[in-house]
Order: C-alpha cells, then sequence, then structure tokens
C-alpha cells in the first residue's frame, strides 16, 4: 500500500477528515482517548503546516497512509507533532517523507531548528532522520515515555 503522491496538506473537508481520523486511530485511540482528543487548539493557528501522504488522490472517502505536523514555537524554532503512519504502511518510508516535508516547510518559513516529543519506540526512526535525543520528557497517558528530540537545519 505505498503512496506515489506528494505529500501535501489536507485541502478538502474529506481530506481533513481522514487527516483527523489517522491521527486518532494510531495516536489517541489505542489508549482509550475520546474522539476529539486527536485535535488541538494549535491545528488552527497561524503558520502551523499540516502533512498529509494519501493512498489514492482519487478514492473516496480519501485514505490517509501518513500525517504530522509543524507547529511553530517562537525564537526560529518549530516543533513537529502528531506523526502517524497507517498500520499497514508501516517501514516503507511514508513517515520519512512527511517529516521531510515538514522540515522543508519549516526551512521556508526560516525556521532554524525543529523539536519534537518522540515516544520512546519511534526515538531510532527520528535519530536516523539527524535527531539527537536532548532529554526525558514526559509520560503520555501514563504508559508511552517520550523524549525531547531536536534537529538543526
Amino acid at each position: 500500500m505505498t503512496s506515489t503522491l506528494p505529500v501535501r496538506p489536507p485541502r478538502t473537508p474529506a481530506e481533513w477528515a481522514a487527516y483527523y481520523a489517522l491521527r486518532y486511530a494510531v495516536l489517541r485511540q489505542p489508549w482509550q482517548q475520546p474522539p476529539g482528543s486527536e485535535r488541538v487548539p494549535a491545528d488552527d493557528e497561524p503558520g502551523t503546516v499540516h502533512a498529509l501522504l494519501l493512498a489514492d488522490e482519487t478514492a473516496e472517502p480519501p485514505v490517509a497512509l501518513a500525517v504530522g505536523m509543524l507547529q511553530p514555537t517562537g525564537n526560529g524554532q518549530g516543533q513537529i507533532r502528531f506523526m502517524a503512519v497507517a498500520p499497514e504502511a508501516a517501514g516503507q518510508g511514508l513517515g520519512r517523507e512527511v517529516v521531510a516535508y515538514l522540515e522543508a516547510q519549516a526551512r521556508a518559513a526560516g525556521l532554524a531548528e525543529v523539536v519534537l516529543h518522540s515516544r520512546e519506540a519511534a526515538v531510532g526512526f527520528y535519530e536516523k532522520l539527524g535527531y539527537a535525543v536532548v532529554e526525558p520528557s514526559h509520560l503520555l497517558f501514563g504508559v508511552i515515555p517520550h523524549f525531547l528530540m531536536q534537529k538543526q537545519l
């Protein structure tokens, strides 16, 4: 189920629905979090960049394979948040494509550094992309260790 489509922002209400559905299915539902918990006020802030990789440009409804978000945090820094890849598409490089897109958007916006809070299981993925662990971060839902990571652009 590899996508050859470009990473881009969601454009239609159906694409936004697919975007948020994947965020929920991968990042919230497995921990019994309520629908809607995949959304945050930063989603709508000026400068926030959303990344969507679809399975097929013509599918109705659209099917999201990978998503992510870049939130400017000030002082030339941005934060990657809500990275998710559909389980059936894992290991195919789609997450790497989303990160590359978000980093390119960060550079275009004049940002010099990107940070993120990686789940413990994803630290190696981000290290391969040039991110370094700064320190342990927080425990999400009381069970998922996170680590603050950063990369200079």
